[in-house]
């Protein structure tokens, strides 16, 4: 299947893996509906909100390898 890094796009990873969408709200990420969001990589997400990518990577990995 496919693999996120910290530089993969939060848009792709929500088109790729709809189901992610709970692992950005879970850590403040509630901005998804918003277009700016979406364009925004994981690491620069993570930055703002106070968030470790790498964790998040890591989560994200294993839903969509499930």
């Amino acid at each position: 299947m496919k693999e996120v890094t910290k530089n993969t796009i939060i848009g792709d990873v929500l088109d790729i893996c709809p189901d992610a969408a709970p692992l950005f709200l879970e850590i403040g990420m509630h901005c998804l509906g918003c277009p700016a969001s979406r364009g925004e990589t994981i690491e620069q997400a993570c930055a703002v909100h106070g968030n470790d990518p790498d964790e998040l990577v890591e989560k994200v990995n294993k839903l969509i390898n499930k």
